[in-house]
């Protein structure tokens, strides 16, 4: 029974390309359910901003493009990048640029065994893989500085910069803390100053300063291959991670595989501040190659939805949704990924019939 609506929100949608098109709709439906039943309203703004849109202007989105995002109250993104559109195309020319200009610099990756979930590593219960990615959005190895030089001769040179500034690495940090302080007390920071002589060193020195400031959380500093063996094979010894750009990514797909599918895992783009929108998204890809079947798992881009209303100040609803997904995946209404047979039209309608009782 629904609601009426006494608070609204407004949501720039951008689908993107293969399945992100197919998830982003699907999530819709099911946010749109959860606001009827809690009594506030999405207003959402499709925006076509994708590689199919580079392919045809140039431009994976407008010139005012940034401009746009900033009047709404956040932004809900499917999965961007199609054959013939390089990667690096799609993701600096929509993706990055957006983080970037909003002061995105958390992204917040959430792990977790969903009920009915088998994890690929051997005899794992739901206890045992519920941990935290926060990954430096915003600087580090994720740099436009650099070059290629004598391009297309024997004597090639590529040069790529990280940037680490002590005002990124100090804020990242202190949201790690202050997330673990929230949840079981415990950080760990991934590093690899054994061979990362500048940036890495100076990423240990700044976890350390932040560190003496929370005496009540347990932290570490783990070298960043480690930390990888760790997740497979004790990842109940993890809780909260904080990397860098490029550690983050890596070690948050190696943590949703270990959970048991990359379609299960949402993520946030976050400005703590609220100073301007943040935005929400699943970690996977866009999958040209199940794009259109209808296979595609929803329930990553629904748990992003999830935290995008929690973000908005509706916990209630965002809880609600969360059940909803775990009671689904419980009775194995699930896609191929996960081991199933439902198309990602039945998630939905499941997950949708879910909130509704």
């Amino acid at each position: 029974m629904s609601v009426p609506a006494s608070r609204s929100y407004t949501i720039a949608s951008i689908p993107g390309d293969g399945i992100g098109v197919e998830v982003t709709a699907a999530a819709q439906a099911v946010l749109d359910q959860a606001a009827a039943g809690h009594g506030f309203d999405l207003a959402w703004t499709e925006l076509d901003w994708s590689c199919q849109r580079y392919r045809e202007t140039g431009a994976m989105m407008p010139e005012d493009g940034i401009e746009t995002l900033g009047s709404y109250d956040a932004v809900f993104l499917g999965a961007v990048g199609y054959p013939g559109v390089p990667d690096h195309v799609s993701l600096w020319g929509l993706l990055i640029p957006i983080r970037r200009a909003f002061a995105q610099y958390v992204n917040l990756r959430p792990v977790r065994l969903l009920p009915g979930v088998r994890s690929p590593l051997a005899d794992r219960e739901r206890e045992d893989i519920d941990l935290v990615v926060v990954r430096e959005n915003s600087e580090g190895e994720y740099s436009l500085i650099g070059g290629r030089h004598d391009v297309g001769l024997p004597t090639e040179v590529a040069v790529q910069q990280s940037i680490f500034t002590r005002r990124g690495v100090t804020r990242i940090m202190t949201y790690a803390f202050e997330l673990a302080r929230a949840r079981s007390g415990r950080v760990s920071s991934a590093t690899k100053s054994n061979g990362i002589v500048h940036t890495m060193p100076f990423w240990d020195e700044i976890f350390a300063e932040v560190a003496v400031q929370y005496p009540d959380v347990r932290s570490e500093q783990v070298h960043v291959d480690a930390l990888a063996a760790r997740l497979v094979l004790a990842p109940d010894q993890l809780d909260v991670i904080v990397a860098s750009n490029l550690f983050g990514d890596i070690l948050s797909d190696l943590a949703a595989a270990v959970a048991g599918s990359l379609g299960i895992a949402p993520s946030g783009n976050l400005n703590p501040e609220r100073e301007f929108p943040s935005m929400f998204e699943s970690v996977h890809g866009s999958a040209p190659d199940i794009a259109g079947q209808g296979v595609a798992n929803p329930v990553a881009q629904i748990l992003a939805g999830a935290m995008m209303l929690d973000h908005l100040g509706e916990p209630t609803a965002a809880a609600a949704v969360s059940a909803a997904v775990d009671a689904v995946v419980q009775m194995r209404t699930v896609t191929p990924d996960l081991g199933g047979t439902a198309t990602t039209q039945a998630v939905t309608d499941a997950v949708c019939r879910a909130l509704r009782a």
